[in-house]
């Protein structure tokens, strides 16, 4: 399994988020990603959409099971990522990395994990 990166924060429903000034970007855990298996298919909300932190916002679907992706943080969805609505195997590839959820602009941020807080949760 490949472990956490230092640099982002995390949530217990396996989220990671990169903090840029008002910015969060989003994505699940590489943890999550195994546990889901080959992924096939995400949905997520549309640009200007206004999340609530903790709901549900998006789905993904895999050989075998589907998941949920939830918003960490209260804001307005800035960016979607169309790679991972038309490529979904990034998230298994590069959940890291390339296949970040979405983007949104939050006034504030709620309590999150640290990658050595995250890490204990999957052990």
């Amino acid at each position: 399994m490949t472990e956490p990166a230092t640099d982002l924060k995390y949530t217990a429903d396996h989220e990671w988020i990169a903090v840029d000034g008002d910015i969060a970007t989003v994505g699940i855990t590489a943890y999550a990603a195994e546990k889901l298996g080959d992924v096939v298919y995400v949905d997520l909300p549309k640009v200007g959409s206004k999340v609530s932190g903790g709901t549900v916002v998006g789905e993904i679907e895999s050989t075998k099971s589907v998941g949920e992706l939830f918003a960490p943080v209260a804001g307005e969805v800035v960016e979607v990522n169309q790679a991972v609505i038309d490529q979904p195997d990034l998230v298994n590839a590069d959940p890291f990395g390339d296949a970040w959820m979405i983007k949104v602009r939050f006034t504030e941020l709620p309590p999150l994990l640290t990658a050595a807080e995250y890490a204990a949760l999957t052990v």
